[in-house]
């Protein structure tokens, strides 16, 4: 048995306790939040991050600490490790808390990426009439090479966007300026906390899990495709309708992650697929909401497979018990009953209250075929307005 904190109690830390307990493993969180949705499972300090007094306190008898929020400050996560082993390690923050770092990361390992800019952002404007073309030669002390990106483009904070948040396409120079405009900047006033990327009209989002623990074992979930709507994830689908090409190509970018750093725990990456081709779009250090039909719908889940790599046990099986479809719950819940009344329904509520794009539960479906799978599908969006 081993005690094991979380930085962060929010709905990923609750599915994590309880994959762990029926491992005989016990759960203490830390989140400043104090009505988190982990509070009712287990002990949780609800103190700011930069308190390392309370800090302590929380270490104080951990065997590890994990983090299911990526973005966790990165010197919390340095501190603990005076005291527990931390597991994914900080570097996997340090990588993932950054646009622009990010995807240069990628790249440096050769795993593709739609185009990505900061040129004029951080300089800021030259006159009314364009951007600085200046090329910033070195950024954290290391050459890079950017790109030219043409419009339309996304323009996105380099740090804290998630859920479609710090993010929106432009089409050309006047929006780029308007959008500069208008507060994306950092506290002296500057550009420097953006990200320009090429548009990339895909034709599938997907995101693939990988699992990696200590002694070097390393498993993969099947790639899950992926529907978004205003930036935020609705549904998730495992179909088998992938070819073994494209989860080839999945398995070996996230392998060349995982070995570049020494990672233990659970990884995703999500990808834009693109003519048969996977370009990384960004990396989650931890467990993610696409993974949530891996509780019924997987041998091992993410969650637990998360608590086995962090304890260095055996990794579970990855593979799919049948076809298997996630629908989030957004901004406000089905009734209950209608949900339980369709057969196979998997309901997962997360005791928050209801608020705009808030992720609030899911639901999950595991059928025999895809046929049966889209039927379940449809009496949700009659119940509850997926799409």
């Amino acid at each position: 048995m081993s005690h094991i904190g979380v930085l962060g109690a929010g709905q990923l830390g609750r599915m994590l306790a309880l994959a762990g307990y029926p491992l005989g493993h016990r759960f203490r969180f830390f989140d400043p939040a104090s009505d988190s949705p982990s509070s009712l499972l287990a002990d949780h300090l609800a103190f700011d991050y930069a308190d390392t007094s309370a800090l302590e306190k929380f270490a104080h008898g951990l065997d590890v600490v994990t983090y299911e929020f990526e973005n966790v400050p990165v010197e919390t996560v340095r501190y603990l490790e005076k005291f527990a082993p931390v597991y994914p390690p900080a570097i996997a923050l340090e990588k993932a808390q950054d646009r622009f770092v990010e995807k240069s990361f990628f790249r440096e390992l050769g795993i593709p990426t739609p185009k990505f800019t900061i040129n004029g952002l951080s300089h800021g404007l030259t006159d009314e009439n364009g951007l600085n073309k200046q090329t910033l030669s070195r950024i954290h002390g290391e050459k890079r090479t950017l790109d030219e990106v043409e419009f339309p483009a996304v323009l996105k904070t380099r740090r804290m966007g998630y859920d479609g948040k710090g993010q929106a396409v432009v089409h050309s120079e006047a929006e780029l300026i308007s959008g500069l405009s208008h507060g994306n900047t950092d506290k002296n006033g500057q550009a420097d906390g953006l990200i320009l990327e090429e548009f990339v009209s895909f034709d599938r989002e997907l995101s693939i899990i990988a699992v990696r623990n200590k002694s070097g074992d390393v498993k993969f979930y099947p790639l899950i495709e992926n529907h978004h709507r205003d930036g935020i994830l609705r549904l998730s689908l495992v179909t088998g309708n992938i070819s073994s090409d494209l989860q080839k190509q999945a398995e070996g970018y996230a392998t060349k992650v995982l070995s570049a750093l020494n990672y233990i725990g659970v990884l995703t990456i999500e990808f834009f697929e693109k003519d048969g081709r996977l370009l990384a779009n960004e990396m989650a250090p931890r467990v993610h909401n696409s993974g949530h039909w891996t509780i019924e719908g997987s041998a091992t889940s993410q969650f637990e497979n998360q608590v086995r790599a962090a304890t260095d046990a055996p990794l579970g099986s990855t593979n799919p018990l049948g076809v298997c479809a996630m629908v989030n719950l957004i901004g406000n819940l089905p009734d209950a009953t209608s949900i339980l009344k369709i057969e196979g329904a998997h309901l997962h509520l997360y005791d928050k209250e209801p608020r705009a794009k808030r992720k609030l539960g899911h639901i999950t479906f595991v059928e025999k075929d895809m046929e049966t799978l889209q039927k379940k599908i449809d009496l949700v969006k009659e119940a509850y307005e997926l799409f």
